[in-house]
């Protein structure tokens, strides 16, 4: 293995928030064989607060991105909690983004893109990329714009 996801990621210059630990009765992480599975993250912030709102209202569709991408370094942290190194991934297999939005708004893929621009930056478009949903919801939990679930594929040990 060639690829070094770790040192992608630092030359994205973003920082990981604390991985946040289960507010009900699940898992964050699960690994089961070579498939490692994340449950729902959220956008938490350095300081473990989560940015809230509901786009198309509270936000337009570029905070709702960074939201996304806030998200995708949540799920990054948990990654690395929980495994011990990105470079754990082999790849994207999944992502499902939902979108807490106002009816009119039609754009939840491009909020989603937060968080699939960063997983392409940290495992390449190859591996980085991979099938996906990006669907809008009336609301989520605690009012947090974006949610977003994710399956991926490990390299054997």
């Amino acid at each position: 293995m060639n690829y070094n996801a770790e040192e992608q990621f630092e030359k994205t210059g973003l920082v990981l928030p604390p991985a946040p630990a289960p507010l009900g009765v699940y898992k964050p992480c699960l690994v089961d064989g070579k498939y490692l599975y994340l449950s729902g993250h959220g956008p938490v912030q350095n300081d473990k607060s989560l940015i809230i709102g509901r786009i198309g209202k509270d936000m337009d569709m570029e905070a709702g991105k960074l939201a996304a991408r806030q998200v995708g370094l949540t799920m990054l942290s948990t990654i690395v909690t929980h495994l011990g190194s990105l470079n754990r991934v082999k790849r994207v297999i999944k992502v499902l983004g939902m979108v807490n939005c106002t009816p009119e708004f039609e754009r939840h893929p491009y909020v989603i893109n937060g968080c699939s621009e960063l997983f392409a930056a940290v495992w390449g478009t190859e591996n980085g990329i991979g099938v996906r949903s990006a669907v809008g919801f009336g609301s989520l939990p605690d009012n947090i714009p974006v949610e977003i679930e994710a399956l991926f594929e490990l390299h054997d040990d």
